[in-house]
């Protein structure tokens, strides 16, 4: 269905979801959404135009329903980082048929974006505060040769990592720590306590996947997580030095950031 149809479609739709903020009735979306991060600048909408998912997504609906709006997104992966499942929520001023949102976004977003399912939701729903927890998903290809076709969805270390030794490593970050030392967060107001759930580690075929999962993440947290291990797998580190950077609260001494290719959102729990 074209633009013009849609729109002419949606004026004469209305059911209603209520909004329990007490505003007018809303008609409340959650968006489930996989992308190649590899060319934009992140997940969250910038000034001056930058190229990012969520403007990508709201540019889209925008066109479809007629006028601006703003999509509300779990997590705000950073430039180059990908997504599995992302989750967004979208407040439209009238009612459109799920299936039709979806094939709308499936003909106009780029091929690097897609929208996987589109389900209404009550109107209090929203992607990012009522999220449990996410997982990370990150992938180390641990050959000596390079993999050409993942070259741009994994990290490539050539010497071969102790994965026993990274596990233990891992077990430091377990639980509510202060993660200053492994964020590049900025704002000295919001809080830097952060829970990790778990961290489990799979060896097959040549990669190494590494899945953190925890109530929240700073700016940066996972890939700079991700690169201590990779100092203590090449045994530049001892396992227990986690522990100290975490105590230390000090930025620049947890090793190298992690690339961004070999990061995914991979779940995120309501």
């Amino acid at each position: 269905m074209g633009k013009a149809k849609v729109r002419d479609a949606i004026a004469t739709m209305q059911i209603p979801m209520d909004d329990p903020s007490g505003g007018n009735s809303v008609y409340n979306y959650k968006l489930t959404i996989q992308y190649d991060g590899g060319r934009y600048k992140g997940w969250q909408r910038l000034g001056g135009g930058e190229n990012t998912v969520q403007g990508r997504i709201e540019h889209v609906l925008s066109e479809m329903v007629g006028y601006e709006l703003e999509i509300i997104g779990c997590s705000r992966t950073d430039a180059g980082v990908h997504a599995i499942a992302q989750i967004a929520n979208v407040k439209l001023k009238e009612y459109v048929p799920e299936d039709e949102i979806k094939s709308y976004l499936c003909r106009y977003l780029p091929q690097d974006i897609s929208v996987t399912s589109v389900a209404p939701v009550d109107g209090g729903f929203h992607a990012r505060y009522l999220a449990k927890d996410k997982t990370y998903l990150y992938k180390i290809w641990n050959e000596e040769y390079s993999n050409p076709f993942m070259r741009k969805y994994s990290m490539h270390i050539k010497q071969k990592l102790h994965v026993a030794a990274m596990e233990e490593a891992s077990r430091y970050f377990l639980g509510e720590h202060d993660f200053t030392a492994f964020s590049n967060a900025k704002s000295k107001k919001k809080s830097m306590v952060r829970t990790i759930i778990s961290i489990r580690f799979e060896a097959a075929g040549g990669f190494l996947d590494i899945r953190i999962r925890g109530d929240g993440f700073l700016y940066n947290m996972v890939r700079w997580m991700i690169g201590a291990l990779v100092e203590v797998g090449l045994g530049n580190r001892k396992p227990e030095d986690i522990s100290q950077m975490l105590l230390s609260k000090e930025r620049g001494n947890t090793g190298n950031l992690a690339e961004a290719c070999g990061l995914y959102l991979e779940k995120i729990c309501y």
